[in-house]
């Protein structure tokens, strides 16, 4: 585990520089998840570390006691057989504007989603809607975020056989009604929209893209 989350983390620091602050979480029955701050001009970046350690389980169908809450996520909790090697493994980045909103208050959601594979049973994965139930940080407008595709700002970390690569998912914050239009229409419909609308998906503080 700790081999691989040195490799992780050697990996952020080529794709982002330096780190100038980290954040260490640890929620009962789980590893503890960091996460990392990254300042770029303008844009602070934040990454997590540690939810790469175990892979993530593939569903194996609905569980009998599947749990209320999974319901946040894009896969439903299931009934798994845990493999310690095999299995997709992610980390999570965020990307804001700085200086607009006390964006560093987003440490401990990020650490839940990222410890949501651990506490929840379930796979993230690109398209996925992801929510905390509460504003990302004080006075955000989101309260979820939509995975987008890795590959763009780190590249994948492969990894010795038979494990799968590392792979760094964008998260894309939405807005409440962003969330329940992405549910009819999709997540490929949403990114759409917003790159025809020339949305600005850094801004801490934006409003929601129209959607008429």
């Amino acid at each position: 585990m700790s081999d691989v989350l040195e490799l992780v983390e050697a990996r952020l620091r080529t794709a982002l520089g330096e780190p100038d602050a980290r954040a260490a979480i640890t929620f009962l029955g789980t590893d503890r998840i960091e996460v990392l701050r990254f300042v770029d001009s303008d844009v602070v970046r934040y990454a997590t570390l540690g939810m790469s350690a175990q892979p993530m389980a593939d569903p194996a169908g609905p569980s009998p006691d599947h749990h209320p809450s999974a319901s946040r996520f894009a896969a439903p909790l299931s009934v798994v057989v845990a493999d310690p090697v095999r299995g997709p493994r992610a980390e999570l980045l965020l990307s804001v504007r700085a200086g607009r909103a006390d964006t560093d208050k987003v440490l401990h959601p990020l650490a839940v989603l990222a410890a949501s594979p651990q506490v929840e049973g379930v796979v993230v994965a690109p398209g996925a809607s992801l929510d905390v139930g509460d504003p990302l940080w004080p006075g955000a407008p989101f309260t979820s975020v939509l995975v987008s595709a890795p590959g763009g700002l780190v590249e994948d970390l492969e990894l010795d056989e038979p494990m799968d690569p590392v792979r760094f998912l964008p998260l894309l914050p939405m807005t409440p009604n962003e969330a329940a239009w992405k549910r009819v229409h999709g997540a490929e419909a949403l990114e759409e929209r917003w790159l025809r609308q020339g949305t600005d998906l850094r801004d801490p503080l934006r409003r929601s893209v129209p959607l008429d």
